[in-house]
């Protein structure tokens, strides 16, 4: 069964076990997804509301991008769990002899690579939802300020727990290179998203 197929309590119960996948990753996706979620929330609470009219094709133009970000989420949540078992499965590998050592060792740093590409993807898409989030201050119904909050605080989250994924996965890269272009792009990401996360923050709270 897929992840975004289960119930709360069954995605819960799954993540408390023993199994190594899901985890961190996928909640990190939840998370990302909640937020746009939300973001798309508090644009249906504004939409049709005299009081905030001149905004309406904006808060539209906004729901509906949200509303992807939102699946896009979805869709990442299962490839983690996807990805971390690509680099499970290699190192179940063989390493007998010289040759299964080399098939072995390529098969986990290709399964890093791609376990490294899905949490930068969640990362890209924290920071496209977090504008939109923080593109309705001051054009929204305010009395859904402390949802449009709380989305800001979940995509805080997604960004900073995809951080920690990709962190976890570039120090085995022997490409150091590589590891050192995913390291500059996703820390220009979660400073991004952080700040952005923290302004939406601080503007719910006067409105509170």
């Amino acid at each position: 069964m897929k992840l975004a197929e289960m119930t709360v309590t069954q995605f819960a119960d799954v993540l408390a076990s023993d199994a190594p996948a899901p985890g961190g990753g996928s909640t990190a996706a939840l998370a990302g997804a909640l937020g746009a979620a939300l973001t798309a929330m508090v644009c249906r609470l504004t939409e049709g509301r005299k009081k905030y009219e001149e905004y309406q094709e904006f808060v539209l133009e906004v729901k509906e991008k949200a509303t992807a970000l939102q699946a896009k989420f979805i869709d990442v949540m299962d490839r983690d769990t996807e990805a971390f078992m690509v680099i499970s499965n290699a190192y179940g590998m063989p390493k007998a002899t010289d040759e299964e050592k080399a098939a072995r060792s390529a098969a986990i740093q290709a399964g890093l690579v791609k376990s490294t590409e899905t949490p930068m993807e969640m990362m890209e898409l924290s920071a496209e939802t977090i504008a939109l989030t923080e593109s309705l201050l001051g054009k929204f119904n305010t009395a859904s300020a402390s949802d449009l909050g709380v989305g800001a605080l979940t995509l805080r989250t997604a960004v900073q727990g995809a951080w920690l994924n990709v962190l976890i996965n570039i120090g085995s890269l022997k490409d150091k290179d590589l590891a050192e272009s995913y390291r500059a792009k996703g820390q220009a990401l979660v400073d991004k998203v952080v700040a952005a996360a923290d302004r939406v923050y601080a503007e719910v709270l006067t409105l509170v």
